[in-house]
């Protein structure tokens, strides 16, 4: 769809913003303005890029070997399938955002409706601004804990006062931020790359961990890194809904999906091969930053940790204005200077107060947290991909019809989600009767739930006319 004109039937965000960067962004969940409009395709690639040079990243590829099992080759063949695929979903979700104008999770709506899209929309906004913000905030304040010698909570305090900061700011301070904070990351980070990957054992094979195999492990690598990229997905649209409205939708799509590809593939590849050096295997994943660092001579070391704490923050900016924009896509009505403001400062403190009670045990929580990701973000987007492709493009004047319903999608959602996790689930708080049985087939709970989804949705929907 090209946008020449405001349609009649959107709402309209109010107020002024323009590309200031230093202003509070006004509005919430609405449909940006066309005078509103700015930026190019090719900032996506740093708007991406920069939250994930971050240790979050290198330690999906430390549980590839180190709670998984897998040698370095596997490692890396798990995180470059997983890696890719949640890598393409990104970029064809981003490529929406200049004509549609609207959040991710407002266009959400047209395979939900406006009511049934409280699910993923509620889902993301905790899973999102406190969820991610927690786990992100840990590596940061461990990162700064270890470097300053500072008590852990208030290395936590500092970078979540950071974080909220430029997250209560807006869209055009997060790009902004990534694009300043992009040279100083990719630089110490390339640094830190080579050096761990010249140390690589190639020949390492774990015996802890994941027991049933090395498929099993694959498996499991495919479904975390999966995860772990498209967990960024529900996030698509927010930051390219202020490009103009005939961006070309490939060059936002590329920019996009390689800006989460690149420093994903390396960075967990490198967590992959830290895992391997001197056989600490499982060994990891008790002092996580500790451990990496140590493989590192001591001023790169320093940097790398400063540069943690720095991609923490990268990171956790886009998650708490994601998180807090789908809150107000639920419809609730707040103030317009507040209602995104709000929803930041609130999440802000509620993702703090997880994070001080993840501290002791990061590690082995975060391989539970990037499974559960999996679990509903396959099964949203299948409905999310199957109703465009259902629709053909239309639909769009449907995103604030408060009075339109769309069953099929809540249904198809939680019967991929169900189905998924009683059978298949592999994670140590609880596993799957298939993965149970036959454990070699690791955890594919995502790629079952969204091919569950996709056909409860497409048998209910494929009579439907495109404007219900």
């Amino acid at each position: 769809m090209t946008v020449t004109e405001e349609p009649a039937d959107v709402v309209v965000r109010e107020g002024v913003y323009g590309d200031k960067v230093v202003a509070v962004e006004p509005g919430g969940a609405e449909f940006i303005p066309l005078a509103e409009r700015h930026g190019r395709p090719r900032q996506l690639f740093w708007t991406w890029c920069s939250p994930n040079l971050e240790f979050a990243t290198i330690f999906v590829g430390v549980l590839a070997v180190g709670a998984f099992s897998l040698g370095f080759w596997g490692a890396f063949l798990g995180i470059l399938v997983g890696t890719a695929l949640g890598s393409l979903t990104h970029g064809l979700l981003s490529a929406r955002g200049p004509a549609a104008g609207v959040p991710m999770m407002v266009l959400s709506r047209l395979g939900f409706g406006f009511t049934g899209n409280a699910l993923p929309a509620g889902l993301n906004a905790v899973v999102g601004g406190i969820g991610w913000f927690a786990v992100n905030s840990v590596s940061g304040a461990l990162a700064l804990s270890t470097l300053t010698g500072m008590p852990g909570w208030v290395a936590l305090l500092i970078v979540a006062a950071v974080q909220i900061g430029v997250a209560l700011l807006g869209h055009n301070l997060i790009h902004g931020f990534e694009k300043l904070v992009l040279p100083v990351l990719a630089v110490v980070f390339a640094i830190t790359s080579v050096v761990i990957l010249t140390q690589v054992d190639t020949t390492f094979v774990p015996t802890g961990g994941q027991p049933a195999g090395t498929v099993a492990g694959f498996l499991l690598t495919v479904g975390a890194t999966f995860g772990y990229a498209a967990g960024w997905n529900p996030y698509a649209t927010d930051y390219t809904r202020y490009l103009p409205a005939d961006a070309s939708p490939r060059a936002v799509g590329w920019a996009a999906g390689l800006g989460v590809f690149v420093p994903c593939l390396v960075l967990e590849t490198v967590g992959a091969a830290s895992a391997t050096i001197g056989g600490i295997g499982g060994g990891a994943l008790d002092d996580p930053t500790g451990v990496f660092t140590g493989h590192l001579p001591g001023w790169l070391g320093a940097l790398t940790l400063l540069c943690i704490a720095v991609g923490a923050i990268a990171a956790n900016a886009i998650n708490i204005y994601s998180g807090s924009m789908s809150f107000v896509a639920l419809g609730i009505k707040l103030p317009l200077t507040l209602r995104r403001a709000l929803a930041v400062g609130v999440f802000g403190v509620l993702g703090f107060v997880v994070a001080l009670l993840g501290l002791a045990d990061a590690g082995h929580a975060y391989e539970g947290f990037l499974l559960i990701i999996a679990y509903w973000i396959g099964p949203w987007l299948a409905v999310v991909f199957v109703d465009r492709w259902l629709r053909r493009g239309s639909g769009e004047q449907l995103l604030f019809d408060t009075s339109y319903r769309n069953h099929a999608g809540p249904i198809a959602m939680l019967a991929g989600i169900v189905v998924s996790i009683v059978l298949f689930a592999n994670q140590t708080s609880f596993t799957g009767i298939v993965a149970s049985a036959v454990p070699q087939v690791g955890d594919i709970a995502f790629e079952v739930g969204f091919l569950v989804s996709a056909a409860v949705y497409w048998a209910l929907r494929r009579g439907a006319t495109t404007e219900a």
